[in-house]
């Protein structure tokens, strides 16, 4: 015991204690950029920005599979763009694998809208339209014969048409629902939404783990310093000016580690040492689903998104053929007791191309009313709250690779970026300390 108390006297002796405590305080600020810095990494900037370089793209199949995987570089470019924008498409499919799909099948979720009130908003907003669809359409197709008819008889096909559209659009929204498997493709809809839209993926990350990602910057200034210790330690009992850099690369890859790990890690709560220990973005999972369901109910899965994807998503040329086979017999009807005698005035093609242009007409028009913003906001509360249900529902280990598996596969960046900037924290301790980088510095 002498022995070893004597050789921390002789140690204690030998050791520049300005120095050994400027370490920890060096690491903790690295540490802190590092994190800080790490966070731009993951979400800036939203595109691309960088410069083609001539023969990178071939150079770059060379390389390890995870450099090729750097954005830009395996489209020949030299830049930067943040890893969740870079990630968008994958986390759109990550997001309907583990909540959207849960809501059911595209049926399901289609019935959980109520189509009876989407039909009676439908009618109640076609109604007023009609007349002009009509009319728009007879002066297109026979200007002669629409001018030359009574206004009375214009008016009952008006009428009639008006009258059974209740029924009719009764029967649309039943078709929709009856087809929407076919017609409906939530995945393909929700990953091109955020591959066009990849500031909504940092959207969600921020609103929903902003309190998390400060948490991690502050505790990279908890952990550098932490690591800053032993490595002061290393550095006065072997005074090797090279130490430092490379203990340097070890802090600022454990830095980041540990950052991550203090928000998604452990996913289920452990106690260790009688104390709970749980990633902190899990503690807050209903609250984080709050927050997650209401972006992608307001800006992802909307009524007005729904009701473009069916009429001019890559199935909309079936959608709109489903809507014209149910539309025609109303047109037939319409007519009532005039449509043989107009027919055989105008010809049966002249006829026939009358209704097909009011069918597409009343087609094109059809899903307008999902594009109305105060019924698509009401509807927007149902998406949100089935959206935070399920969500809320998931298990923690889900949850978590909700939101990290987009990223995880890059996270090596983030590690590699934060050794790299231990490394120059260690090289410029050196340069002040050692080097007389500051004149008559340290004192």
């Amino acid at each position: 015991m002498d022995a070893v108390l004597g050789w921390l006297a002789d140690w204690a002796a030998h050791v520049d204690w300005f120095a050994f405590a400027s370490i920890p305080v060096f690491t903790g600020v690295v540490g802190w950029l590092i994190n800080w810095s790490g966070l731009w990494m993951l979400f800036s900037p939203i595109r691309f920005y960088g410069v083609a370089i001539p023969g990178w793209r071939e150079a770059v199949t060379l390389f390890p599979r995870k450099l090729q995987e750097v954005p830009g570089w395996p489209e020949g470019r030299l830049g930067w763009q943040g890893i969740v924008p870079a990630r968008a498409a994958k986390m759109g499919s990550i997001a309907v694998d583990k909540v959207i799909a849960k809501l059911g099948t595209p049926a399901e979720f289609y019935q959980q809208l109520e189509p009876d009130q989407i039909a009676e908003h439908i009618v109640a907003m076609f109604r007023p339209e009609l007349p002009d669809i009509v009319d728009e359409v007879m002066r297109e197709e026979h200007p002669r014969l629409w001018r030359d008819l009574p206004p009375a008889a214009k008016q009952a096909i008006i009428d009639r048409v008006q009258a059974q559209l209740p029924e009719l659009i009764g029967r649309i929204t039943d078709e929709i629902g009856v087809h929407i498997d076919q017609l409906l493709d939530p995945k393909i809809m929700v990953i091109d939404h955020f591959r066009n839209n990849p500031e909504l993926v940092v959207r969600v990350f921020r609103d929903v783990g902003q309190r998390e990602l400060n948490l991690m910057v502050a505790f990279g200034f908890i952990f550098g310093f932490a690591l800053g210790i032993p490595v002061a330690i290393v550095d006065q009992t072997w005074h090797i000016w090279w130490l430092l850099p490379i203990l340097g690369v070890v802090v600022g890859w454990i830095t980041n580690l540990l950052g991550m790990w203090l928000i998604f890690d452990p996913p289920e709560p452990k106690r260790i040492l009688g104390i709970k220990v749980q990633g902190l973005f899990l503690r807050r999972q209903d609250q984080c689903a709050e927050v997650y369901a209401r972006i992608i109910a307001d800006d992802v899965i909307t009524l007005e998104r729904i009701g473009d994807f069916l009429m001019d998503g890559p199935r909309g040329d079936r959608t709109r053929q489903m809507l014209a086979d149910a539309l025609r017999p109303a047109i037939d009807r319409a007519a009532g007791p005039m449509r043989g005698a107009v027919r055989v005035a105008l010809g049966g093609e002249r006829f026939d191309n009358i209704r097909e242009g009011v069918t597409r007409q009343a087609v094109g028009r059809t899903i307008t009313p999902f594009k109305d913003p105060e019924f698509s906001a009401r509807q927007s509360d149902k998406i949100q709250g089935l959206l935070a249900r399920r969500t809320k529902e998931l298990p923690p280990r889900d949850f978590v690779e909700m939101m990290r598996a987009a990223i995880k596969e890059d996270e090596w960046m983030l590690y590699a970026h934060g050794a790299v900037m231990g490394a120059a924290g260690g090289f410029l301790h050196v340069a002040i300390y050692n080097w007389g980088l500051i004149p008559g510095f340290p004192p």
